[in-house]
């Protein structure tokens, strides 16, 4: 089989290397899997160059999620051979390979209507959302949510998740396509940040009260500026930092507007709650049956152009996800 090793630290280009490997035979507790779609993630190019929270020893592969057809079972496995899935395989063994073996529990059933890269672009980001918008913010129907970076993986999946809870959504995105990307997405308000100002139009649309739920992957100025459009009772979502800057935030000023500042850490959620993270599976398959979500897909790239596709990536001029195709 072919795999993608990283032997060195450095840029993705630079340091991958596509290399011949024996298929993995599996292990009590554990699957074989052959690979149909693994997902890009922009932590993929920060594990190559070793800036990522996890810093795996060389050699490694990288991929945190894939969708694939189980090949072999161990003796009671709750999967069947043929059956297909989605994994999140772990360093330093990822899913940028033709093949993963993987632990059950890291392992859910799909649905036969998902495609290879629809499934692969689904688990992180739309877990992620759920998670962020139906736990942590408990978002109403009829309150209003602004997602930013909306075009983006996980934005793009707060869109659909939060119109399918019945919210008012408005959201903010970088340049006219990625703005009318929002509005097919569900957005009933799309705003080009590089040209508005989110914050007049987020009180003008709401008679000046403000967002109830503010979905923030980005941080830095985003995140100040947010904290100037939230609502009373609101809930302002730290997803991540995608901006570079980590903001921060003066609890005078929380105090005053009674708000909440909440933290989303979806991995850790997963680790303690496991079986929270299979019902999530379940209901986002239900709800992509029901037509209410559907990933958003940049590109598919061939598996051996797996270096270029992460250029690409690095470069913040995509939107949605992009998958490699073994």
């Amino acid at each position: 089989m072919k795999s993608w090793i990283v032997n060195k630290l450095g840029d993705p280009r630079e340091v991958l290397e596509l290399k011949e490997l024996t298929v993995p035979s599996i292990e009590e507790g554990k699957l074989l899997i052959q690979v149909e779609a693994t997902s890009l993630n922009f932590f993929d190019i920060l594990l190559c160059q070793g800036k990522y929270q996890e810093k795996p020893p060389t050699p490694f592969t990288p991929g945190a999620e894939i969708a694939g057809i189980v090949r072999e079972v161990g003796e009671g496995s709750r999967f069947k051979v043929g059956q297909r899935v989605v994994a999140t395989p772990a360093l330093p063994t990822g899913g940028l390979s033709e093949w993963v073996s993987v632990p059950e529990e890291s392992v859910y059933a799909i649905s036969d209507s998902l495609s290879p890269s629809e499934a692969a672009s689904m688990f992180i980001t739309y877990q992620t959302s759920y998670y962020a918008l139906y736990h942590r913010a408990n978002i109403q129907k009829g309150e209003v949510l602004l997602v930013h970076a909306g075009a983006g993986g996980v934005g793009s999946a707060a869109i659909q998740l939060g119109k399918a809870r019945g919210a008012k959504i408005i959201a903010t995105a970088g340049g006219p396509e990625k703005v009318q990307l929002c509005r097919e997405l569900g957005a009933d308000i799309s705003i080009d940040y590089l040209t508005e100002d989110f914050v007049d139009i987020v009180k003008k649309e709401t008679d000046g009260r403000g967002a109830d739920v503010i979905y923030d992957p980005v941080g830095g100025d985003v995140f100040d500026r947010s904290r100037k459009c939230i609502a009373f009772d609101g809930r302002l979502l730290v997803i991540g930092f995608a901006g570079g800057r980590i903001p921060d935030a003066p609890v005078n000023h929380a105090l005053i507007k009674n708000y909440s500042i909440v933290g989303v850490h979806w991995g850790l959620f997963r680790r303690l709650h496991p079986e929270k993270a299979v019902e999530i599976h379940e209901d986002l398959m239900s709800l992509y049956e029901q037509g209410l979500i559907k990933p958003l897909i940049f590109r598919e790239f061939d598996f051996k152009d797996v270096p270029s596709a992460l250029d690409v990536l690095a470069d913040r001029q995509t939107y949605g996800k992009l998958v490699a195709l073994p």
